[in-house]
């Protein structure tokens, strides 16, 4: 029931919007990059083997992880607009809102079972950790112009991304309190006989909670949706049918379709990057043991976090005086640089060194390849269709670029050469970003 007092740009509507994302952005930090990943590869060096034997097959752990999360950003892609046109229709959205933040943080409640004996359930509750992270945002996010006028979008936004850093970073820095120090905590050992893995368990019920809990002041405020009006008939293609006629309408934008072009080819490597550095920096880097591997991944991880609103800052300063689009050239060849310095990292300084390299661009290319294709958008009312195709265009190229990441590591038994593929992406999307440059000085 929508509260009287929630209106359209009020106070406390827009800081329950804002609030979402300290409720849900502590899967990303702790599930997506820090805890998960380094539990993931102590099971497999407790239980002393590499591969399992999983989809008919023996598969090495990076893969695995790497197939899943692909099959996982494809049914994300495939759904999402499908979400999108029932929810607009029905105008019903927030209930499908709250169905996939549940669904995300009861699988994060799920991972505290996570083994390599019962891998079909573990890996079903990863995947659908990733599914209900991913659409509960998207639906989140598809409310901004419902709860706020146009020139206070970008301050909410921002909000909410200040609201979701610090956030998450609270309750990393308690989970790694109970890894580091879990006698404090009163945990004992699981059957693994390690205190500190159980602590782990621990982490991902503390982000479930957290997740669902907070998530229910969003929820108190959020309007129900709106219905929109038109076509009723086949409603549940409505959603296909508006990616399809910004499809279309490209064609007619050939500065918005060279870009988009651009950002498929790089946004792929950079989304798998994100994706995979606490993956390969647990099983690349020659650590002096469990605990400085740990210690080590979570403290790179905050490194990254921290370094990035700086990158940020410096990349706006970049854009300002060069132009998007120069600007867009030269972090894709920091990126190409950062790849290949990556091959070479063996020890845990070089791989600190690589994390700061990562948050320097990371944070700025996220924000300005945002921020350039909506100023290349032509005039029109319909920015959600838009921003829905951007949106599906990004999960589509995750897709890709994991799955190519998990074949090379599989194919040739290294992860560094699939890093060194990635580079590859990031030097062709400079290129097609210099074509861009040749329709509009940016």
């Amino acid at each position: 029931m929508v509260k009287q007092h929630a209106t359209k740009g009020s106070k406390k509507l827009l800081n329950a919007w804002a609030f979402y994302d300290w409720a849900n952005s502590v899967y990303s930090l702790v599930i997506t990059s820090a805890i998960f990943p380094i539990f993931y590869g102590a099971l497999f060096r407790m239980a002393e083997v590499e591969k399992v034997t999983v989809f008919g097959g023996e598969i090495a752990r990076a893969p695995l992880i790497s197939y899943v999360t692909s099959i996982a950003f494809l049914f994300i892609a495939v759904l999402t607009p499908l979400i999108s046109g029932v929810a607009d229709y029905l105008g019903n959205k927030k209930l499908f809102m709250k169905f996939f933040c549940y669904l995300g943080a009861l699988s994060c409640i799920g991972l505290y079972w996570f083994s390599l004996e019962q891998i079909y359930f573990s890996l079903t509750c990863y995947f659908f950790g990733l599914v209900g992270f991913w659409i509960s945002l998207a639906i989140n996010n598809s409310y901004l112009p419902d709860v706020a006028f146009p020139e206070q979008q970008d301050k909410v936004s921002a909000k909410g991304f200040s609201l979701g850093y610090v956030g998450s970073v609270l309750l990393l820095l308690f989970n790694l309190a109970m890894v580091m120090k879990p006698d404090f905590f009163g945990i004992e050992s699981d059957v693994s006989g390690v205190a500190e893995v159980k602590a782990m368990r621990y982490s991902f019920l503390t982000v479930g909670i957290w997740w669902v809990g907070f998530a229910q002041y969003t929820f108190y405020f959020l309007p129900q949706g709106f219905k929109k009006e038109g076509e009723r008939q086949n409603i549940v293609l409505n959603g296909f049918r508006e990616l399809r006629g910004v499809w279309h309408k490209l064609g007619e934008q050939i500065k918005l379709k060279r870009y988009l072009a651009a950002f498929f080819v790089y946004s792929m490597a950079v989304q798998t990057v994100i994706l995979i550095a606490t993956y390969f920096g647990e099983e690349e880097i020659k650590w002096g043991g469990d605990n400085e591997r740990t210690m080590g991944l979570i403290i790179s991880i905050l490194v990254i976090q921290l370094v990035a609103i700086v990158g940020a800052m410096v990349t706006a300063k970049m854009s300002a005086r060069l132009g998007n689009v120069r600007t867009l050239i030269i972090i894709n060849l920091l990126w190409l640089a950062i790849c290949i310095y990556a091959y070479f990292v063996v020890t845990p300084t070089d791989f600190y060194f690589a994390a700061g390299c990562v948050g320097l661009v990371m944070g700025g290319i996220q924000a300005l390849s945002r921020s350039t294709y909506s100023k290349f958008l032509p005039e029109t009312t319909d920015t959600t269709s838009f921003f829905s195709f951007y949106d599906v265009a990004e999960k589509i190229g995750i897709v890709i670029g994991t799955f190519i990441y998990g074949y090379i590591a599989q194919a040739t038994g290294s992860m560094r050469n699939a890093i060194i593929f990635l580079g590859v992406f990031f030097l062709v999307g400079s290129f097609l970003l210099n074509r861009v440059n040749k329709v509009d000085k940016g």
